[in-house]
């Protein structure tokens, strides 16, 4: 039986591209790591490849990942990051033990110790989101304006004014039903 998973959302900031595994939070959410296999397959577009995970760690990489989206929508609204949070995002950082390593091209490359590749990975996953919510990267956090929709990202536009996590799917949902709802309303004035 094979089953057909949601594409992954993949944005340039790991944190947040992380916490959009999970979509529609406030709809009818979307899982898109429902399964360790899954987790592997996010790891590794995202370069961080593993060669498997485990049921184990795919809860911890889904505590993780709310850890993450609780401390990116308190840090979006301005309002003070969760202690449990916060001890969560730290406690998932300083257990990982990977490497950034230098590619002949001069790109960065994660190095993963093979014991534990999928700790690794989470902590790299950590310690963006560490970056990101102390505010060491030229950007905004900011939440989606789609009300089912609602996920964290990392707003890197120019005039940091950008609306939709993903322009994609909720910006696109969001403007089709804006115009059909002036349509109907056109429609009924000429009546």
């Amino acid at each position: 039986m094979s089953a057909r998973f949601p594409d992954f959302r993949l944005g340039k900031v790991l944190a947040t591209s992380f916490t959009g595994t999970l979509s529609e939070r406030h709809g009818d959410p979307v899982e898109r790591i429902p399964t360790p296999g899954r987790l592997v397959d996010w790891l590794t577009v995202s370069g961080l490849a593993v060669e498997s995970a485990t049921a184990a760690q795919l809860d911890r990489a889904r505590e993780l990942r709310e850890a993450i989206h609780e401390a990116a929508t308190a840090a979006a609204q301005q309002e003070p990051l969760p202690a449990a949070a916060v001890e969560v995002i730290n406690d998932f950082s300083t257990q990982g033990r990977a490497s950034a390593v230098l590619t002949p091209e001069g790109g960065r490359r994660w190095r993963l110790s093979s014991a534990s590749a999928v700790d690794d990975a989470l902590g790299v996953a950590a310690a963006d989101a560490i970056s990101v919510l102390a505010g060491e990267r030229d950007g905004k956090l900011s939440l989606c304006a789609s009300p089912t929709c609602r996920a964290a990202f990392f707003d890197t536009s120019q005039s940091r004014s950008r609306r939709w996590c993903d322009m994609g799917t909720c910006g696109n949902r969001e403007k089709k039903a804006r115009f059909l709802a002036n349509q109907r309303k056109d429609a009924g004035s000429r009546s």
